[in-house]
């Protein structure tokens, strides 16, 4: 079966302040790296623009509203102390991230394609029930797990995490929902602060911090002693991946050591696990990456991966 890619130029027109690192360039990169030849066989669809009330799946009312409210019609609105910002084009964007999520979900689910991957930007890990934060508006990868229990009826949703900064939204929207499984690999301590092992929620978090300078022997024992057994013994009916490239050695944010060699691996196992427990249904949504050489490479290699199936 087939990967999906879901994508538009218009994540490219989301623009954030001068030097800031989650600039237009990344979306222009990683839409170069799978326009080569080795990606021929992806299967491209662009990505529409989600009905606002899909948000309100793990987003509150006033929070969604007062995000809209917020929309300028030029300059640039700041919404968490200068590094999460609106222009005018932000609000389209955002909610195309939404919507190819949404998209993925539903044709994985529906049995077209085996997995998928959503090259969208901003992020949205970090975004919570009620807080923009970390350079994200809306939980893409939140809402595409519960868009698929509420549309499709799954019982159990596993999210994996390998960005370097932690997915606190994530983490707060599931915190005490057994239905949904969080585990996470990042880079501890760093940005936003949370991510402890002691943090497991109703026993469906598993954090598991990384030290600066780690890499990918530590990634791969996270993995295998406590990532993996895990989705084993929880059986998701779906893994959605919160991928995030900011682990790369290259990157700027973080101290991590990974290579592309190592999202790879990880990728690989994923697939595995998705192979065994849900029939190789798997999403994946791009998060951070902000090294533009680092991301290239790693996005090839993940997708690259994914295209194995």
């Amino acid at each position: 079966m087939a990967t999906l890619l879901l994508h538009h130029p218009a994540f490219a027109n989301h623009k954030t302040s001068a030097g800031h690192p989650e600039r237009p360039d990344r979306y222009r990169t990683v839409a170069a790296a799978l326009g080569k030849a080795p990606f021929d066989a992806l299967v491209r669809d662009e990505a529409q623009v989600a009905d606002l009330d899909a948000t309100r799946y793990v987003h509150t009312n006033r929070y969604v509203d007062a995000l809209e409210e917020a929309r300028p019609s030029e300059g640039y609105v700041y919404l968490d102390g200068g590094d999460t910002m609106m222009e005018p084009s932000t609000w389209e964007v955002v909610l195309r991230g939404v919507g190819g999520t949404l998209q993925a979900v539903s044709k994985v689910l529906d049995g077209e394609v085996l997995n998928a991957f959503v090259a969208c930007r901003p992020p949205g890990h970090h975004a919570g029930t009620e807080q923009a934060m970390g350079f994200c508006l809306f939980n893409n990868i939140s809402i595409g797990a519960r868009y698929a229990q509420e549309k499709y009826g799954l019982e159990r949703v596993a999210i994996v995490d390998f960005d370097v900064h932690h997915g606190n939204g994530t983490q707060e929207i599931f915190y005490s929902d057994p239905s949904v499984l969080y585990a996470s690999t990042h880079q501890m301590p760093l940005f936003p602060g949370t991510g402890a092992a002691r943090e497991t929620g109703v026993g469906n978090i598993f954090n598991l911090p990384l030290a600066p300078g780690d890499g990918g022997a530590e990634l791969r024992e996270a993995f295998e002693n406590k990532i993996l057994p895990a989705l084993d013994t929880f059986r998701p009916e779906l893994i959605i991946v919160s991928a995030g490239f900011d682990a790369h050695e290259r990157d700027p944010l973080g101290s991590l050591r990974m290579t592309a060699d190592d999202f790879a691996w990880a990728t690989r196992e994923l697939m595995r696990s998705a192979e065994k427990n849900c029939q190789g249904r798997l999403v994946s949504v791009l998060e951070g990456g902000y090294d533009l050489q680092g991301l290239a490479d790693s996005v090839s290699a993940h997708v690259g991966e994914l295209l194995r199936g």
